[in-house]
C-alpha cells in the first residue's frame, strides 16, 4: 500500500465491509483518519469489528495494530484533529505508561460512523507488567488501585499484557492473562463476576470465558467500581466458540469478512461483556498480517 491510490484501495475495502453488514461509512470520517496515519499504515495489521452493544452497536470499526512503538498515535489524532485537545487525565496517560512501562507496539481503533476512539499499549508477551508498576501514575483512574485485591485474588495482579484508552467514553481498559487454565472452571467465571457485582453469566458467556485466555476490566475517573469485563478467545469457528448463536451482524462479519491474507487459515477474535445493564458481543475479523497478530496471541498465551 503506497500513497493517495493505496489508501483509496483500503477506504473502499472498509466501504464495502461495512456496506455488507448495513452501515454506511462516511468518507469525511474516515478518510481524515487514513491520512493521518498513513506513514504508519503500511506498517501495520488491520482488522476489522462489530459489536451488539448499545453504544457502538451501529457502528462499524477499523483496528491498526503492530504500530511501531516509535510512533505516538494519540498525539498523531490530536494533531490531526481527530480528537479534540483536553485536560483530561486521558490525555497524558498513553504518554505516562509509555513512561513507566516497555512498549512493544501501539494500536489504534477508529468506527465509520464514530470516528477515531481508542488507542492501545501492547507490553511485550514475555514482559507483562504489575499493577504495581502503573497504579500509582497520577492520570491513571484511582479504580485501578482501588480494586487491586480483585485483581490479586484471581491471579492476574502481575500479568497485564496491555491497556486501552476510549477518548470518547474517557475510560481505560487493562487487559490481563489469567493463570493456565483458571478460566475452565466455571466457578471460577462466577466467581470474577460475582467479586464486581455482574450479572449471572449465561451459559453463552460461560462458554466463550472457558476459552479465553485472560479477560479486560474497563475502568473510570468518576467511579470507584470496574465498569465492565470481556473475555475473548481467538478462534477459526466463531459458530462453535459461542454455541452457533451469532447475532445477524456479528455472524454476517463471520461470513464475509474481507482479508489479503491468502494461504493461512481464518481466524477471528470473540469477545463477550459482561456490565450491570447485561452482556453484548464482539467480532474481530483480520483483513491484513493475521500471521504476525496470531503469533503475537499465542506469545501472550505461552509466557
Amino acid at each position: 500500500m503506497s500513497g493517495t491510490s493505496g489508501l483509496e484501495d483500503l477506504y473502499s475495502v472498509i466501504e464495502e465491509a461495512a456496506r455488507r453488514l448495513d452501515v454506511v461509512s462516511s468518507r469525511d470520517t474516515v478518510w481524515p483518519v487514513l491520512t493521518a496515519y498513513e506513514d504508519l499504515i503500511p506498517h501495520s495489521a488491520i482488522a476489522f469489528r462489530v459489536e451488539t452493544s448499545a453504544r457502538r452497536g451501529d457502528d462499524f470499526s477499523c483496528r491498526f495494530t503492530m504500530i511501531p512503538k516509535e510512533a505516538d498515535p494519540y498525539g498523531i489524532a490530536v494533531s490531526n484533529g481527530l480528537t479534540p485537545r483536553t485536560d483530561h487525565p486521558v490525555a497524558s496517560l498513553s504518554a505516562d505508561i509509555a513512561g513507566r512501562c516497555p512498549i512493544d507496539n501501539y494500536g489504534v481503533d477508529f468506527g465509520v460512523i464514530g470516528g477515531f476512539t481508542k488507542t492501545f499499549q501492547f507490553f511485550p508477551p514475555d514482559d507483562l507488567q504489575s499493577l504495581a508498576t502503573v497504579a500509582d501514575i497520577p492520570s491513571l483512574p484511582t479504580s485501578v488501585a482501588g480494586n487491586a485485591e480483585f485483581f490479586r485474588r484471581h491471579g492476574v495482579y502481575d500479568q497485564l499484557a496491555l491497556t486501552g484508552m476510549d477518548y470518547e467514553n474517557k475510560t481505560v481498559n487493562l487487559y490481563f492473562k489469567t493463570p493456565d487454565g483458571y478460566l475452565s472452571e466455571p466457578k471460577n467465571i462466577a466467581a470474577i463476576l460475582r467479586d464486581i457485582n455482574m450479572p449471572e453469566p449465561s451459559e453463552q458467556l460461560v462458554k466463550l470465558a472457558q476459552e479465553a485466555g485472560g479477560f479486560y476490566v474497563t475502568t473510570k475517573w468518576d467511579s470507584p467500581d470496574i465498569q465492565r469485563i470481556c473475555f475473548s478467545a481467538m478462534t477459526l469457528d466463531p459458530f462453535g466458540l459461542t454455541g452457533g448463536r451469532l447475532e445477524p451482524k456479528i455472524e454476517q462479519l463471520a461470513k464475509n469478512a474481507p482479508s489479503v491474507d491468502e494461504g493461512v487459515p481464518r481466524r477471528f477474535i470473540c469477545y463477550v461483556a459482561s456490565a450491570p445493564s447485561g452482556e453484548y458481543y464482539k467480532l474481530l475479523s483480520f483483513y491484513r498480517a493475521q500471521p504476525d497478530v496470531v503469533r503475537l496471541w499465542r506469545e501472550y498465551e505461552d509466557n
